[in-house]
């Protein structure tokens, strides 16, 4: 597998930011593999991913870290720069449904997920022998509906155990306290299963059902401390009619889910996603 640095740059727009960041990398003889660029009009926010190929370089990811700092400052910039040798590691949280943890397993056994899956936390047991079947351990985190703070503090503890640099929440039904997602802001993905912003909270397709929508969907997007109201990477729908009851919204509803969590998952491993404000720009 190919070795590349990735570098990722938010900041205001100017002219002259695209020669400037390619040149400086043409003077420690890199090879830019992949580059994409987004101005926001509106906003005034420029936005840009390059991959570099890192042998092409000849200087560790630290070394080009501290050789760049003169261009970031040039231009203000918010910026990150990656070795793609270090794994993200990566939990998962899940209630009952399965769907979309045996189909984030799958993939990531696939190789098509690149990152270290380190554990999965449920408040239920349900999923443990599917777990552990990979490999991967498992920790089972009730939540007393009573005393919810003290069940959280359990779930911060495993997740800051497992060095986790990503939490997945693969339809986990319970409901982050403000402390968690503000710990973690940026970094909690949740699978949503309704085109958000409709239909947020609980029963989604129960809802659309009851609205009479043509089409239903899943949203992936990063958790806030509002509600189902964060930044949205991917969505993706499905056609329904007058016929279909609320168990095939249901049944339908699950093959969008999984899809759109894995996609949302793949472009945030790879930092295709840059959060603007409310709002992503995803560079899929």
């Amino acid at each position: 597998m190919s070795h590349y640095y990735r570098l990722v740059v938010s900041c205001p727009d100017q002219v002259g930011i695209v020669a400037r960041v390619s040149s400086f990398i043409a003077q420690q003889g890199g090879s830019i593999t992949e580059a994409s660029q987004h101005s926001d009009l509106e906003t005034g926010c420029f936005f840009m991913r390059y991959e570099i190929l890192a042998d092409s370089v000849g200087m560790s990811v630290e070394a080009l870290r501290a050789s760049f700092e003169t261009v970031a400052s040039e231009f203000d910039m918010q910026w990150s720069l990656v070795d793609t040798q270090q794994r993200r590691r990566v939990v998962l949280m899940v209630s009952r449904e399965s769907h979309c943890l045996v189909d984030l397993l799958y993939r990531w056994q696939a190789g098509e997920l690149d990152c270290d899956i380190v554990g999965v936390i449920s408040n239920h047991d349900d999923m443990r022998s599917l777990t552990e079947w990979y490999g991967i351990p498992y920790h089972h985190v009730p939540v007393d509906s009573e005393n919810k703070q003290a069940s959280f503090a359990l779930v911060q503890a495993e997740i800051d155990n497992a060095r986790a640099d990503c939490v997945v929440l693969a339809r986990y039904m319970q409901i982050l306290p403000p402390e968690l997602c503000a710990r973690y802001a940026g970094r909690v993905i949740n699978i949503h299963h309704s085109f958000l912003p409709s239909f947020a909270g609980a029963k989604p397709y129960h809802q659309a059902y009851q609205r009479g929508v043509k089409l239903i969907g899943a949203t992936c997007h990063y958790v806030t401390e509002e509600l189902d109201a964060g930044p949205i990477i991917e969505q993706d729908i499905h056609r329904v009619s007058h016929c279909h009851t609320p168990t095939d919204l249901v049944r339908f509803g699950r093959d969008v889910e999984k899809s759109v969590l894995a996609r949302g998952l793949r472009w945030h491993l790879e930092d295709r996603v840059l959060v603007h404000g409310n709002k992503t720009v995803v560079f899929s």
